[in-house]
């Protein structure tokens, strides 16, 4: 079984990518920003509030594909300026404290959008029991 999850964003159909594919019981979320509903970045200048827009965003694919934060195995996050990574890790805590999965944290000269700070990964396996 493969499932492809869309997010809508102008750039999938450009690029040629999904945000997230279900294959059995694993789910694969491409690098996930902070766009809103109307595919405006939302919390510009604000790595905080882009990460946790970006982890909503992410959670919000996972649903799409039956699947939960709690069966995040894996992010990496990526992000324009390593000195804001407090706030980024912070919010990263609030989302994972208790799951706690395997992740990486780089910064990156730039993303597609000036304005994006912050960019994130996740693989999940779902587990069957």
């Amino acid at each position: 079984m493969r499932q492809l999850i869309g997010s809508g964003t102008r750039w999938e159909p450009i690029v040629g990518y999904s945000r997230a594919v279900r294959a059995g019981n694993m789910v694969f979320v491409s690098g996930t920003t902070a766009t809103g509903p109307d595919g405006r970045v939302v919390g510009v200048g604000d790595a905080g509030a882009q990460t946790r827009q970006a982890l909503e965003n992410i959670r919000a694919a996972l649903a799409k594909a039956g699947a939960r934060l709690e069966d995040v195995v894996r992010t990496r996050i990526y992000v324009t300026d390593i000195s804001r990574w407090d706030a980024i890790g912070r919010v990263h805590g609030e989302f994972f404290a208790d799951i706690r999965p395997a992740t990486s944290m780089v910064e990156v000269r730039a993303l597609i959008d000036p304005d994006m700070l912050v960019e994130i990964e996740a693989d999940a396996i779902i587990s069957t029991g």
